[in-house]
């Protein structure tokens, strides 16, 4: 017998049904619709897009004021209390996970009427559109409340201690969303918020755990002091607590759970130290990436929270097969985008540090899977794929075979550069700084792949970032690289470009600009004379951005810049000289006596050395030079740091004195 197909209404159909002046169409009508795009993004975008959300939202304000009281049960009042339940639950339902869906309830006026029905008498009311408010404070488009107006504080004590579960989840998820600076924080602990939290995760439902654990990660994120006076005495045992709920048998529970105690980890280390505390938390991730659901997705981006810039918790992870377990799920394919995107970030900070995991990664031979994921559909997973090869690639051992210098990771790598994502091209780019330091002879296949002169092109970005990294990448490739590789890179960039970039509005700009000068001097005398090409523009450049440094970084990269134009002939060195004391500031002091009293060793380190370039004695103009340093007080300067404690320091100031004693100084 042929089974029966059921024509569900068109949305145009379902719209002028919710005109009707009957209660039970529209009823009818309002149930229909939230139906049809419970977890539909398509059918949301349709219902959207044909006006939906303004209508469902005026019915929502036009039926406020028919609804009694909840002891009148009247055909008028329960078909008022029908539709408000119902296009309360509509509006939910196109909030839920959907962030144009929360825009358009937000847009059509219908949050401060959801706000103010909270307070209804009828508890179907409330419950309905407490739950609304709930699916609008998932997205990150929510209103938030300024905790520290004693209005706000009340309404959210009244939320928390309602004994309506959906009303009290309220009260959490609205912390989630609003909480964000340490004065909130601490407000919401005084007000004896965290005390009510506590009492929700002990007693509550499971809706009710789940919401107090994400609020109480959001007011513990990087404050000690709330953190020290939770886990105090006054509260209970309330770490316990959290310990227990990661194994709770409920995988979203025991997600957000670990999501807690990896916020109190990460802001106050001397809690939570016991071995077998984070072997636990680790093993519990891991197992949670085999949920099939969101907590599977979320899952690698909690245990990269957890393992990030730790290197004793990297080891324990690899020691639990944390890379096999990752590179198991990548091989299995089809995966979600969020999750695809967050197991390559959380190899990625599994091979940030030690040798031993990025042995551990290439030995799985998934290079080949790290190269397809850089051609992925999804901008996330790109740019995820792009910082798992960076951290990868930080192995100066692999570097020297070769092992990432070649046309499967380098051409998908340099189609990046023109990523329609910004995120997308820097990641690009900083992985490309780590490849591009190869050590053996085979860069040409960079330049070949025209990924040269496309780096050429993305330091003209209007991205100050893209424009950073794009001179980042450069600098990394001109580094120990041949005379005719750097003549090629200098003819791509020109002087007038590099002297523009050195004096960009931004100083990553200006410090990437000068290391990239730094280096392309670096070595042969010949390469020295780039600098005075078009009579001198980079000279004067970095001579100008000196005297005006606005970070040390700049400083540091600038005078290694001239270190390296002083090691040249004596021409060289006199233009260094003159630059040196042309550029003077208020006191008519050059910056070089600045920078010697710097408290950065690094700059230090790298004027001290420029004055050892000029006054070397095989120098013919070096008592000249030695002289008018002297008169500068640039020596005497010098002289006062014999004893620097940076051992850098104290050997290039002897040096120095060395040498100013061979021309006869005391």
């Amino acid at each position: 017998m042929p089974s029966a197909t059921v024509n569900k209404p068109r949305p145009s159909e379902l719209l002028s049904r919710l005109t009707s002046a009957e209660p039970e169409v529209k009823v009818r009508a309002l149930r229909e619709v939230k139906n049809q795009i419970i977890g539909n993004r398509t059918k949301k975008l349709s219902f959207l897009k044909l006006g939906a959300v303004p209508a469902v939202a005026g019915i929502l304000a036009d039926s406020i004021d028919d609804v009694t009281d909840n002891n009148n049960c009247n055909n008028d009042s329960n078909n008022a209390i029908n539709i408000l339940v119902q296009s309360a639950a509509a509006l939910g339902s196109f909030a839920c996970g959907f962030d144009a869906g929360v825009q358009a309830v937000l847009d059509a006026g219908a949050f401060p009427n959801l706000l103010r029905l909270l307070a209804n008498p009828n508890e179907k009311v409330v419950d309905a559109v407490a739950r609304a408010l709930r699916m609008i404070y998932q997205s990150k488009l929510a209103p938030k409340y300024d905790f520290l107006q004693q209005k706000n504080m009340e309404f959210l004590i009244s939320l928390l201690n309602s004994e309506k579960e959906n009303v009290s989840g309220l009260g959490a998820s609205i912390i989630t969303r609003s909480c964000e600076t340490n004065l909130e924080q601490k407000a919401l602990f005084d007000a004896g918020i965290l005390r009510k939290l506590n009492s929700l995760l002990e007693g509550g439902s499971l809706s009710q755990r789940d919401a107090s654990l994400e609020s109480l990660a959001t007011i513990f994120r990087n404050n000690p002091e709330v953190i020290s006076k939770f886990a105090g005495p006054e509260i209970g045992r309330p770490l316990s607590s959290i310990i227990d709920l990661a194994k709770d048998r409920y995988p979203r529970t025991r997600l957000l759970a670990c999501m807690c105690l990896i916020v109190i980890r990460n802001a106050s280390p001397h809690f939570l130290q016991d071995i077998g505390i984070k072997t636990k938390l680790i093993h519990i991730l891991l197992e949670l990436l085999d949920d099939p659901g969101q907590v599977g997705d979320e899952a690698p981006f909690a245990f990269s929270s957890l393992i990030a810039q730790k290197e004793d918790l990297q080891k324990l992870a690899l020691e639990a097969n944390a890379i096999d377990k990752l590179h198991h799920h990548i091989k299995k394919g089809s995966l979600h985008p969020r999750r695809y995107e967050g197991i390559l970030l959380a190899l990625a900070d599994m091979c940030s540090k030690l040798e031993s995991c990025r042995s551990k990664f290439l030995s799985l031979q998934v290079l080949n899977l790290l190269a397809d994921a850089l051609t992925d559909y999804n901008a996330g997973v790109r740019a995820a794929a792009c910082i798992c090869l960076k951290s990868v690639t930080r192995s100066i051992k692999n570097l020297s075979a070769g092992y990432f210098m070649n046309e499967t990771i380098v051409i998908p790598l340099v189609q990046l550069f023109l990523d329609p994502s910004t995120s997308v091209q820097v990641a690009a780019l900083g992985a490309t700084s780590n490849i591009v330091v190869d050590f053996t002879t085979r860069k040409s296949i960079f330049v070949q792949c025209g990924g040269m002169k496309q780096l050429v092109q993305l330091a003209k970005s209007m991205e100050s970032s893209v424009r950073s990294n794009a001179l980042w990448a450069l600098k990394n490739f001109v580094f120990q690289a041949d005379n005719r590789l750097k003549e090629g890179v200098f003819s791509e960039l020109t002087a007038s470009l590099l002297s523009s970039l050195i004096r960009d509005p931004e100083p990553s700009v200006q410090e990437q600009a000068l290391a990239l000068v730094r280096n392309l001097v670096d070595g042969c005398i010949n390469l020295i004379e780039f600098v005075f090409a078009e009579d001198g523009l980079i000279l004067g450049a970095i001579g100008r951005q000196l005297q005006c440094a606005s970070t040390a970084e700049i400083g540091i990269q600038g005078m290694y810049a001239l270190c390296n134009v002083a090691s040249g002939n004596e021409f060289h060195k006199e233009a260094v000289m003159q630059l040196l004391f042309t550029q003077m500031g208020d006191k008519n002091q050059s910056f070089v006596i600045k920078f010697l009293q710097s408290n950065d060793s690094r700059l230090c380190t790298a004027t001290v050395w420029t004055i050892v370039n000029l006054t070397c004695p095989s120098s013919p103009g070096a008592p000249g030079r030695l002289e008018k340093l002297r008169n500068a007080g640039i020596v005497s300067q010098i002289k006062n740091m014999v004893n620097d404690p940076c051992v850098d320091v104290k050997l290039r100031v002897r040096t120095v004195l060395g040498q100013s004693m061979a021309f006869g100084d005391n």
